[in-house]
């Protein structure tokens, strides 16, 4: 199986730092965005933690073990930035969240702690893969707010889940099946809290992948771009 891959971060319109981290191995087929808590301490070296860590997993075999191996490298790196918040004189959190992909023989697995997401695309239908970990995502599951209500919610960006944030991390899992033809999407909050997933699945079913990324790059900035952005657009071929 073999992959071609787009990947696009920017600064955004507000922040002076960009907190987001990519890792791109294409050539492994595994792929993961990260987000540094916006507002904490050092977010940029959280983000950073994460993405180098899944650069230098040991080589394996298999879905499972790669994400195993995944696990085991986003564990250690949640006990070395609450170990790196604690050292501090403020002792604020020090965290990112992660979204990873790893594919391999026809099946995807997809792994991730945060509110950092992943579709897949499929013909001309879009699936949103994870699930936000999330204060208004809760909400909206315990009936409490609409979908459309979590849009604008004061709450939004509080998330309840992310690597250095509690000792016992917890990551969740996906699996299924990829198919030539398939794209991937990972990115973080700065792309999908401003672009719906109407606008997502209309840009890269109609453009190729490196146009449909500087497509939705520059709607980000047309409309504020609040925070930092990371995308990674990776098509299975």
């Amino acid at each position: 199986m073999a992959f071609e891959c787009v990947s696009r971060t920017h600064v955004g319109l507000r922040r002076k730092v960009n907190e987001d981290s990519m890792l791109v191995r294409t050539d492994r087929g595994l792929w993961a965005v990260a987000d540094g808590m916006g507002g904490h301490d050092k977010g940029d070296v959280a983000s950073a933690m994460v993405t180098d860590a899944l650069l230098h997993l040991p080589i394996v075999y298999g879905l499972e073990n790669l994400v195993e191996a995944a696990t085991e490298a986003l564990t250690r790196v949640n006990r070395e930035l609450i170990v790196l918040a604690d050292s501090g004189e403020s002792s604020r959190t020090i965290g990112s969240t992660v979204v990873g992909l790893a594919i391999a023989g026809e099946q995807f697995r997809c792994f991730w702690a945060g509110d950092s997401r992943a579709y897949r695309i499929r013909g001309d239908q879009i699936v949103q893969l994870t699930r936000d970990h999330s204060l208004v995502q809760d909400l909206v599951e315990a009936g409490m707010l609409t979908p459309q209500e979590a849009l604008d919610h004061p709450n939004s960006n509080v998330i309840t889940r992310a690597v250095g944030v509690v000792e016992d991390l917890k990551i969740d899992k996906v699996s299924g099946d990829a198919r030539p033809g398939d794209r991937f999407l990972l990115a973080s909050d700065g792309l999908t809290k401003l672009v719906d997933e109407t606008e997502l699945v209309a840009e890269l079913t109609t453009r190729r992948p490196e146009e449909a990324a500087d497509k939705l790059i520059e709607t980000v900035l047309s409309r504020g771009a609040p925070d930092n952005i990371a995308m990674i657009i990776a098509s299975v071929v």
